[in-house]
Protein backbone atom coordinates (compact mmCIF):
# COMPACT_ATOMS: atom_id res chain seq x y z
CA UNK A 1 0.00 0.00 0.00
CA UNK A 2 1.28 3.44 -0.52
CA UNK A 3 2.23 5.96 1.37
CA UNK A 4 -1.06 8.63 0.13
CA UNK A 5 -3.76 5.32 0.91
CA UNK A 6 -1.84 4.61 4.46
CA UNK A 7 -2.15 8.03 5.52
CA UNK A 8 -6.26 8.07 3.79
CA UNK A 9 -6.67 4.79 5.50
CA UNK A 10 -5.47 6.62 8.87
CA UNK A 11 -7.04 9.64 8.67
CA UNK A 12 -10.58 7.40 8.30
CA UNK A 13 -9.63 5.53 11.32
CA UNK A 14 -8.80 8.55 13.35
CA UNK A 15 -12.72 10.00 11.92
CA UNK A 16 -14.14 6.52 12.88
CA UNK A 17 -12.34 6.68 16.24
CA UNK A 18 -13.54 9.94 17.08
CA UNK A 19 -17.03 9.60 16.34
CA UNK A 20 -17.34 6.34 18.20
CA UNK A 21 -16.04 8.06 21.16
CA UNK A 22 -18.66 10.80 20.68
CA UNK A 23 -21.19 8.22 20.68
CA UNK A 24 -19.60 6.24 23.68
CA UNK A 25 -19.99 8.76 26.39
CA UNK A 26 -22.80 7.37 27.65
CA UNK A 27 -21.10 3.55 27.89
CA UNK A 28 -19.73 2.42 30.80
CA UNK A 29 -16.42 3.01 31.59
CA UNK A 30 -14.81 -0.36 30.94
CA UNK A 31 -16.80 -0.87 27.68
CA UNK A 32 -15.64 2.36 26.56
CA UNK A 33 -11.96 1.21 27.38
CA UNK A 34 -12.36 -1.94 25.34
CA UNK A 35 -14.51 -0.14 22.39
CA UNK A 36 -11.03 2.62 22.11
CA UNK A 37 -8.68 -0.10 22.22
CA UNK A 38 -10.25 -2.05 19.43
CA UNK A 39 -11.16 0.88 17.19
CA UNK A 40 -7.32 2.29 17.69
CA UNK A 41 -6.09 -1.49 15.90
CA UNK A 42 -7.80 -0.68 12.58
CA UNK A 43 -10.85 -0.72 10.57
CA UNK A 44 -11.64 -4.43 11.07
CA UNK A 45 -11.70 -4.16 14.79
CA UNK A 46 -13.44 -0.81 14.72
CA UNK A 47 -16.71 -2.96 13.71
CA UNK A 48 -16.18 -5.51 16.27
CA UNK A 49 -16.15 -2.94 18.74
CA UNK A 50 -18.87 -1.31 17.50
CA UNK A 51 -20.67 -4.70 18.09
CA UNK A 52 -19.21 -4.95 21.39
CA UNK A 53 -20.79 -1.65 22.27
CA UNK A 54 -24.58 -2.36 20.80
CA UNK A 55 -24.10 -5.81 23.01
CA UNK A 56 -23.33 -3.84 26.27
CA UNK A 57 -26.47 -1.30 25.05
CA UNK A 58 -28.79 -4.63 24.92
CA UNK A 59 -27.78 -6.09 27.62
CA UNK A 60 -28.37 -2.75 30.04
CA UNK A 61 -31.85 -2.29 28.34
CA UNK A 62 -32.82 -6.32 29.20
CA UNK A 63 -31.51 -5.04 32.89
CA UNK A 64 -33.79 -2.29 33.10
CA UNK A 65 -36.73 -4.01 31.88
CA UNK A 66 -36.37 -7.30 34.04
CA UNK A 67 -39.12 -7.96 36.40
CA UNK A 68 -38.74 -5.77 39.48
CA UNK A 69 -38.85 -8.49 42.64
CA UNK A 70 -41.91 -7.74 45.32
CA UNK A 71 -40.49 -7.01 48.64
CA UNK A 72 -41.38 -10.26 50.62
CA UNK A 73 -44.08 -10.54 53.58
CA UNK A 74 -42.59 -9.46 56.74
CA UNK A 75 -42.15 -6.69 59.45
CA UNK A 76 -40.31 -3.28 59.29
CA UNK A 77 -39.60 -1.37 62.36
CA UNK A 78 -38.09 1.97 62.87
CA UNK A 79 -38.26 4.93 65.90
CA UNK A 80 -41.98 5.35 65.79
CA UNK A 81 -43.05 3.40 62.88
CA UNK A 82 -43.81 -0.25 62.12
CA UNK A 83 -44.13 -0.88 58.33
CA UNK A 84 -46.25 -4.76 57.68
CA UNK A 85 -45.42 -6.24 54.39
CA UNK A 86 -48.61 -8.74 53.02
CA UNK A 87 -48.70 -10.22 49.59
CA UNK A 88 -51.37 -7.64 48.65
CA UNK A 89 -49.70 -4.36 49.88
CA UNK A 90 -48.70 -2.98 53.28
CA UNK A 91 -49.87 -0.77 55.95
CA UNK A 92 -47.64 1.64 57.88
CA UNK A 93 -48.81 2.68 61.84
CA UNK A 94 -46.80 5.66 62.86
CA UNK A 95 -47.13 6.83 67.08
CA UNK A 96 -50.37 9.47 65.25
CA UNK A 97 -50.59 8.31 61.81
CA UNK A 98 -51.08 4.69 59.74
CA UNK A 99 -50.81 4.62 56.23
CA UNK A 100 -51.50 1.83 53.58
CA UNK A 101 -50.23 0.59 50.43
CA UNK A 102 -52.90 -1.20 48.08
CA UNK A 103 -50.71 -3.46 45.68
CA UNK A 104 -47.14 -5.46 45.81
CA UNK A 105 -44.04 -3.12 46.68
CA UNK A 106 -41.82 -3.56 43.55
CA UNK A 107 -38.03 -3.63 44.21
CA UNK A 108 -35.48 -3.10 41.37
CA UNK A 109 -31.90 -4.37 41.20
CA UNK A 110 -30.51 -1.58 43.05
CA UNK A 111 -33.49 -2.20 45.69
CA UNK A 112 -34.75 1.01 44.91
CA UNK A 113 -39.31 1.25 45.07
CA UNK A 114 -41.38 3.86 44.57
CA UNK A 115 -45.16 3.45 45.46
CA UNK A 116 -48.24 5.07 45.86
CA UNK A 117 -50.41 5.37 49.30
CA UNK A 118 -53.07 6.59 51.50
CA UNK A 119 -51.56 8.83 54.85
CA UNK A 120 -54.10 9.12 57.68
CA UNK A 121 -53.81 11.01 60.34
CA UNK A 122 -55.01 10.29 63.51
CA UNK A 123 -56.08 12.47 66.51
CA UNK A 124 -56.70 11.43 70.47
CA UNK A 125 -60.29 10.08 71.70
CA UNK A 126 -62.47 8.27 69.43
CA UNK A 127 -64.16 9.07 66.27
CA UNK A 128 -66.58 10.60 66.22
CA UNK A 129 -69.80 9.89 63.85
CA UNK A 130 -70.00 11.10 60.59
CA UNK A 131 -65.97 12.30 60.78
CA UNK A 132 -64.61 12.84 57.85
CA UNK A 133 -61.63 10.43 56.45
CA UNK A 134 -58.71 12.70 56.19
CA UNK A 135 -56.64 10.14 54.07
CA UNK A 136 -54.56 12.17 51.58
CA UNK A 137 -52.56 10.28 48.39
CA UNK A 138 -48.44 10.09 49.40
CA UNK A 139 -45.51 8.79 47.35
CA UNK A 140 -43.29 6.36 49.55
CA UNK A 141 -40.02 6.03 48.01
CA UNK A 142 -37.48 3.53 49.62
CA UNK A 143 -34.34 1.28 49.26
CA UNK A 144 -33.85 -1.96 50.95
CA UNK A 145 -29.89 -3.03 51.95
CA UNK A 146 -29.77 -6.33 53.05
CA UNK A 147 -31.98 -6.12 56.61
CA UNK A 148 -32.16 -2.12 56.20
CA UNK A 149 -34.64 -0.15 54.87
CA UNK A 150 -34.97 3.87 54.14
CA UNK A 151 -38.28 5.27 53.33
CA UNK A 152 -39.49 8.87 52.73
CA UNK A 153 -43.40 9.55 52.96
CA UNK A 154 -43.59 12.50 50.53
CA UNK A 155 -47.05 14.63 49.08
CA UNK A 156 -47.11 17.05 46.68
CA UNK A 157 -43.02 17.31 46.84
CA UNK A 158 -43.41 17.90 50.75
CA UNK A 159 -41.34 15.34 52.39
CA UNK A 160 -43.69 13.82 55.63
CA UNK A 161 -41.81 11.81 56.96
CA UNK A 162 -38.17 9.98 56.31
CA UNK A 163 -37.56 6.50 58.37
CA UNK A 164 -34.80 4.44 58.43
CA UNK A 165 -36.30 0.67 59.01
CA UNK A 166 -34.97 -2.97 60.40
CA UNK A 167 -35.97 -6.36 59.23
CA UNK A 168 -37.94 -8.17 62.43
CA UNK A 169 -37.93 -5.61 64.54
CA UNK A 170 -40.86 -4.22 66.05
CA UNK A 171 -41.65 -1.31 66.50
CA UNK A 172 -42.48 0.66 69.75
CA UNK A 173 -45.15 2.99 69.11
CA UNK A 174 -46.85 5.73 71.40
CA UNK A 175 -50.33 6.11 70.11
CA UNK A 176 -52.33 9.16 70.61
CA UNK A 177 -55.42 7.08 71.02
Amino acid sequence: MNRKRMGALAALQLAALQLFAALAVGSHAMGEARAFDAAASGPASLASSASNASGVQRRRRARRRRAADALLPGVWGGDHVRLEVTDGGATIEYDCAHATIEGKILVDDAGRFSVAGTYYREHGGPVREGEASNGRRVRLDGRVGGSLMTLKVTRAGKTLDTHTLTRDREAQLFKCR
